[in-house]
């Protein structure tokens, strides 16, 4: 019988103050740009609070929710029930 050592440290996401690391990117670039644009300090500190909020809760949700987001852009689905196609019925009588 063979005995696997299991480490939490692994099986954990990546994270930076309790968000996955792209979405804390994301928010910090996204605050950084917001204050080079407008020249703002405090506009650029709002959007990072803001999106920083926002990743935090969706972190806590669900930490693949963003890895799902991207990747649903690359499948296309394969049954859509809004799309309805009618059959065509062809009646072919022998008479």
């Amino acid at each position: 019988m063979r005995i696997n050592h299991v480490y939490k440290s692994v099986n954990r996401p990546v994270s930076l103050l309790g968000v996955e690391r792209r979405l804390f990117f994301f928010a910090a670039i996204n605050g950084v740009a917001t204050f080079n644009l407008m020249g703002s300090f405090l506009g650029g500190l709002l959007v990072f609070l803001a999106l920083f909020l926002f990743a935090q809760w969706s972190t806590r949700n669900d930490p693949q929710m963003l890895r799902i987001l991207l990747n649903s852009a690359r499948y296309k689905p394969l049954y859509c029930p809004v799309k309805f196609k009618p059959l065509r019925i062809k009646r072919i009588s022998y008479d």
